[in-house]
């Protein structure tokens, strides 16, 4: 390539940055909630292994085990249609992976590549806390589980940053 030189740092540093910014993006900032999450998560997975889907509706009980204050359990389908959310059960069933974030992150497309590439990780966002309008960033741990029938969903929770 016979690029002048500034046009070539340039494009050094831009091709650097594209490659590096899901890297940075998948460590939360929290060591302590980022645990928890990550507990909250696999506990809620080894329910959905033994029980699955039967176990959706104890996932929706408000102030229950799986939703206090603004962490919850939700579950995905490996194609990005939303299976279980208890604060938006008006959307399940519908395939969400164009879904974007205010920065026009398609975090549900996100989702997805993680659990069919890794089966388990973290991503951030920017989502609205609930009963709140305006965004803040969200970090997101997610996982594969296999339910009973043999079918993988992705369950995830997460946290917002303070």
């Amino acid at each position: 390539m016979n690029l002048p030189k500034p046009k070539m740092a340039f494009l050094i540093l831009f091709i650097s940055l594209l490659c590096s910014a899901p890297v940075l993006a998948a460590d939360p900032p929290n060591a302590a909630q980022a645990q928890q999450t990550v507990a909250f998560v696999d506990k809620a997975a080894a329910v959905l292994s033994t029980q699955g889907s039967a176990a959706f509706p104890q996932f929706k009980v408000k102030d229950g085990d799986w939703w206090k204050g603004d962490s919850y359990i939700y579950i995905y389908g490996l194609d990005g249609t939303l299976l279980m959310h208890p604060i938006y059960p008006s959307l399940e069933g519908q395939n969400l992976s164009t879904l974007q974030d205010i920065h026009m992150k398609a975090f549900v497309q996100q989702l997805t590549a993680i659990a069919n590439a890794q089966g388990k990780g973290w991503f951030d966002f920017m989502l609205a806390r609930p009963g709140q309008t305006l965004p803040a960033r969200k970090w997101a741990y997610v996982r594969t589980v296999r339910l009973p029938d043999g079918k993988t969903v992705v369950v995830g929770s997460g946290f917002w940053e303070n």
